[in-house]
């Protein structure tokens, strides 16, 4: 769904003054944010302990596959696929991955207050975060929770989403997440505005653009599933407009998507090669990349207070980051288009850097990932961003990349760019994400640093 282009321009602009606003209104102030996160953490219990996969409830591997299946048939399951690809060092490899078919909802409801969009907030729970409680979506459900599977609470403030006023959706669209570790999993990303009254609960709040994008400074406390749905915020080009449709920028994406062939099937788990089980964990011989553990857990804020499941625990903190240079459409960011297994379309365009170092160091340098010495390198006058933010805390455990956007010095990118490489304005991506499966999660995690003004365009 898309808005036409004078009323993205209208929507551009009173998102842009969101942006620009810190502490406006009568909400909560930004450095208060932190004290009223460790508020609403005690408030409830909240814990997390690894436990025996024999220890999982509802949980089981099936017989014949290994696959590891919920006894409901819904939520996800844990199966195998292998993966040939026509690019890079490894041309084919087995794992495990998460098989999601269902369509979740990820929503950020808006409102405007003394002519200043908010966005209303949740402090939200989630096993897999290394500090549990993070700023989320408004709405933040898969179609198993909102349909009560686990025969849960209502999720709150879903009905502004499952049935929006066709006026008030500023952004709607299904996008994929994490390439290696789902298989073509896909969410609805979603903001919608209202002009209703709305009660505020105890575990949200409304806050503008530019405190979000303070707050995205700070490690570990603006959860990925909100980053997402914030890089659908529009953006406007330095004449004040959203930008013109870059023909040629599709027509170099589609060529990338031609020109890779790749290959994936999903296999029954028990016949993953390289990869043994044990009663903790799911793990490669040898140790790189992720597992697969199980966890139990409380949670009192949650539909449902205590379950059991399991989760992908990567080995390692990972890179991911932009190089960037000035041009005279202003910043300008070098955007990879990018294979991964879990892709439903081949390609989609991630960041310059996008992995886990440590997985890499084995490598000869040349079968390394590309621009990783440059960012690696970069000197802190050269660093316009950088902080730790967790992945998706719902299905990953203790997944923490460290994201940057680094000025490129001279000598770090070749005049003549790699043929999957290319120089994007931020602008530009933004209407590329009110289209599915054009960037992936981490290169959307990097936008809404500019949709929220957390970087400036310039």
């Amino acid at each position: 769904m898309s808005l036409s282009s004078s009323l993205r321009a209208s929507v551009a602009e009173r998102f842009a003054r969101s942006a620009a606003a810190s502490d406006a209104g009568s909400w909560l102030r930004t450095r208060d944010v932190p004290r009223w996160l460790a508020q609403r953490a005690g408030a409830h219990r909240f814990a997390v302990q690894r436990i025996p996969f024999a220890a999982l409830e509802g949980w089981a591997f099936e017989r014949g596959t290994g696959n590891l299946t919920h006894h409901s048939g819904r939520f996800f399951t844990v199966e195998g696929l292998r993966v040939s690809v026509d690019t890079g060092p490894f041309r084919s490899w087995q794992q495990p991955i998460i098989r999601q078919p269902e369509v979740g909802i990820l929503g950020i409801l808006t409102k405007e207050f003394d002519g200043v969009p908010h966005f209303l907030m949740q402090a939200k729970m989630e096993p897999g975060n290394p500090n549990l409680l993070q700023l989320s979506p408004t709405v933040q459900a898969t179609r198993s929770n909102y349909t009560k599977v686990h025969r849960g609470a209502d999720v709150p403030y879903l009905g502004h989403f499952l049935r929006p006023s066709a006026a008030g959706v500023v952004a709607d669209v299904l996008q994929s997440e994490h390439g290696s570790w789902f298989f073509r999993k896909r969410n609805r990303n979603m903001i919608v505005e209202t002009v209703d009254d709305v009660e505020v609960g105890d575990d949200f709040c409304w806050l503008t653009l530019g405190q979000i994008g303070e707050l995205l400074r700070s490690d570990n406390v603006v959860n990925m599933d909100a980053r997402t749905v914030l890089s659908c915020v529009p953006l406007r080009d330095r004449g004040g407009e959203p930008p013109d449709e870059d023909t040629e920028l599709l027509s170099w994406f589609t060529a990338e998507r031609s020109r890779h062939t790749v290959s994936t099937e999903l296999v029954a788990l028990n016949t993953v090669a390289g990869w043994h089980r044990t009663p903790y964990e799911i793990e490669r011989e040898d140790g790189r990349y992720f597992r697969v553990v199980a966890v139990a857990v409380e949670a009192g804020s949650r539909e449902v207070s205590g379950w059991t499941q399991p989760l992908i625990e990567p080995v390692g903190r990972g890179v991911t980051a932009f190089l960037t240079r000035r041009s005279q459409e202003g910043v300008q960011v070098l955007v990879h288009a990018q294979v991964e297994g879990g892709f439903l379309d081949t390609v989609e365009l991630a960041p310059t850097v996008q992995c886990v170092p440590d997985n890499h160091a084995w490598l000869p340098p040349a079968d390394r990932p590309r621009f990783l010495g440059a960012v690696l390198r970069a000197t802190p006058d050269r660093i316009r961003y950088e902080a730790v933010h967790s992945e998706e805390g719902g299905r990953f455990r203790n997944a923490e990349s460290r994201y940057l956007l680094v000025e490129a010095a001279g000598g770090d990118v070749p005049d003549v760019l790699p043929p999957d490489y290319r120089w994007v304005a931020p602008a530009r991506l933004a209407e590329l994400v009110r289209h599915g499966h054009y960037l992936n999660v981490q290169a959307r995690s990097l936008l809404s640093l500019f949709t929220t003004g957390t970087v400036p365009l310039e």
